[in-house]
């Protein structure tokens, strides 16, 4: 992205956007050809925002590709694979750039509606030439692939050309288009690359994850690929004082499919199972797991631990069914190790708080029951979910976290392999130094 322009993101799109988004609506399934007519239409429908950005996209992405010193012979060629071959303007009688000009000068009559004297500004192509570098390798290493699969000898070239002549941004969206388009199955490791791609050009994650095929890893739980918290924690942490017992499946759902993008496909349900299982299975007495639950959740739904669990263990096998019917979950070991590190966290922070209580005015839950049920999880079930229990009860107790304590717990979420903002969700209770 130029540096003068907010991201993508930051312009409001969730998805595609652009040249590229029109060529997914016209490669639909239900469309094996499409006629000029309905291709104009569908573009302006494209282009047919509330305040007119999409039409920006799709203007400056055709300007973009006119401007460059590009043969037409490339042009077509990247157009019809995006496209997935059902519609090709030269069957209607136009040229691959009167058909660009088309689009560019549907996309300046939309913007004229919000202002009459409305003139297109000079175009700003992405011409970083380490981005472009990047890109182009990556096109290169899926060459083959694309070339069998789209049966277009010429598309690698045209790709190339269209990064190192007109677009770094374009010509990445073309190139993600002709992988979907043409269903090319993308090895995991290519896959983080084009995300972290897709992050530095502003794109929303949609542009490169949604309709690619990836070669996904079976699920591994021991490598979370979130920067955030997961798993019985994280749904605490959504927990909130409108929730019902109606709609606690609902909620539980959310979490359970809410796989980061680095996930392979049932992630966040088979690590929320696993926690679940942990406690579901543990020595520990139901009054101490409905304690735990209480607490960590801060009171949003005061329901039986194990029944609680129950519920949980049920959304997240019948999501892993559809998402990962090979996945087999298993009752995870009790596991030790780090137990010494968490144990004297807990124990300083139970001293502090011993006259408080999770939600003192309706029901209080006292802290000393919170912090020895607490002590329990890290003892005789695991450290790492009772660490993760422990930083979800901080807020509700309103403990207040000294600088040597938020270094200590950060060293020990590292320990754990938690992502880079797990410990920073309490950098809010932190009373830093001087």
């Amino acid at each position: 992205m130029p540096q003068d322009r907010s991201t993508y993101v930051e312009l409001g799109y969730s998805g595609d956007f652009g040249l590229t988004a029109l060529a997914e609506h016209l490669c639909s399934p239900d469309r094996p050809t499409v006629d000029l007519p309905t291709a104009l239409a569908v573009a302006a429908g494209s282009a047919d925002g509330s305040d007119g950005e999409e039409a920006v996209e799709l203007g400056e992405d055709a300007r973009r590709l006119l401007d460059g010193p590009l043969p037409d012979e490339v042009l077509h060629t990247v157009w019809l694979t995006a496209v997935g071959r059902v519609f090709d303007p030269a069957d209607h009688g136009l040229d691959i750039r009167a058909w660009l000009r088309s689009l560019s000068d549907l996309s300046v009559n939309r913007l004229r509606q919000n202002r009459r004297s409305y003139v297109p500004p000079p175009v700003r192509p992405v011409r970083d030439a380490d981005l472009c570098r990047e890109v182009v390798a990556e096109i290169r290493g899926m060459a083959a692939d694309l070339a069998g699969a789209c049966a277009s000898p010429d598309l690698v070239s045209g790709l190339e050309q269209v990064v190192a002549l007109a677009d770094a941004d374009v010509g990445f969206r073309l190139f993600l288009r002709a992988l979907k388009a043409c269903s090319v199955r993308v090895p995991k490791e290519r896959y983080d690359r084009f995300l972290g791609l897709g992050e530095r050009l502003g794109y929303p994650v949609a542009v490169v994850r949604d309709g690619l095929d990836v070669d996904w890893p079976p699920i591994d739980t021991t490598r979370r690929d979130t920067s955030w918290d997961f798993g019985l924690s994280l749904l605490a942490g959504n927990a909130h004082q409108d929730w019902r017992a109606g709609t606690a499946r609902r909620e539980i759902q959310r979490v359970a499919d809410s796989d980061e993008p680095r996930q392979s496909p049932g992630t966040a349900a088979a690590l929320l199972l696993e926690d679940a299982l942990r406690l579901l299975h543990s020595p520990l007495s139901d009054d101490t797991i409905t304690t735990l639950w209480v607490a960590v959740s801060d009171a949003a739904l005061r329901i039986d631990g194990r029944d609680w669990l129950r519920l949980v263990t049920d959304v997240c096998e019948e999501r892993l069914r559809g998402a990962a019917p090979t996945y087999t979950p298993v009752i995870p070991p009790v596991r030790a190790e780090g137990a010494d590190l968490v144990l004297p966290e807990v124990r300083e922070t139970a001293l502090t708080v011993a006259d408080r209580a999770i939600s003192p005015h309706w029901q209080p839950l006292p802290a000393r029951k919170v912090t020895a049920a607490l002590e329990q999880v890290v003892g005789r079930v695991d450290p790492d979910l009772g660490f993760r229990l422990f930083l979800r009860v901080l807020r509700p107790l309103s403990v207040l976290v000294t600088q040597g304590q938020y270094e200590r717990y950060q060293a020990i979420g590292e320990r754990f392999g938690y992502g880079e903002h797990h410990v920073d969700e309490i950098e809010q209770l932190v009373q830093w130094t001087a």
